[in-house]
């Protein structure tokens, strides 16, 4: 799973010279939070957000108006844009949760993607939890069940041969260390044309693991 096959295509973008009330005009228009800011051939020159246009009430306290509006309307993306250098970007063959872990260590909301210096797409906020959504089954009706299991070789296998004795199909699965318990995983998994009551009857006979959570979803 790659950034390519679940980025956004052909976004939205702007150009330095555009002044930041057609910028948030454009961006309220689209329903969007960031705009590529490109020059010639598509190259990335920084990004905008929402945030960046936000104004700083001391500044404007001894402004009528008038000259608010004046000192507005002479500002460009330019010159309120994060500059290139300073945009977190990332290439379109990296994999969805290096992107996943990029964004969530830089502590921000997108990511253009670059082939070089060129924008060829945006992986935003929205895109990866379409990508959670997808990974866990969300489209298909089934049974979710999560099962916590010790932190060692073969645990996992325990619980995909119980299921496998009973000749299910595995939906989605995936699994993460327990909160606050380092010796121990939870493993969440869904199956469809079962109940919760025959998933629970296969799953607690497997030694040593504990049903946390079963529903239907």
């Amino acid at each position: 799973m790659l950034v390519k096959e679940y980025m956004t295509r052909h976004p939205l973008l702007v150009e330095p010279d555009m002044s930041i009330v057609d910028a948030q005009c454009y961006m309220g228009k689209n329903n969007v939070r960031h705009l590529p800011v490109v020059g010639d051939g598509k190259r990335l020159l920084g990004l905008v957000t929402r945030q960046r246009f936000l104004v700083d009430p001391h500044t404007l306290g001894s402004l009528d108006v008038w000259e608010i509006a004046r000192a507005l309307s002479g500002l460009t993306v330019k010159d309120v844009m994060i500059k290139a250098r300073d945009v977190v970007t990332v290439d379109p063959d990296l994999t969805i949760e290096e992107a996943a872990y990029r964004m969530v260590d830089k502590k921000v909301g997108c990511l253009p993607v670059l082939e070089g210096d060129v924008v060829v797409g945006m992986l935003s906020e929205v895109d990866l939890l379409a990508h959670l959504a997808e990974m866990m089954g969300s489209r298909w009706r089934g049974v979710r069940v999560t099962v916590r299991m010790p932190d060692q070789k073969g645990e996992f296998a325990k619980m995909v041969a119980a299921i496998s004795a009973r000749g299910w199909g595995i939906t989605a699965m995936g699994g993460v260390p327990t909160i606050k318990d380092p010796t121990s995983w939870d493993a969440v998994v869904k199956i469809r044309f079962v109940s919760p009551d025959e998933v629970v009857a296969a799953l607690e006979k497997v030694e040593g693991h504990q049903i946390i959570d079963v529903r239907e979803t």
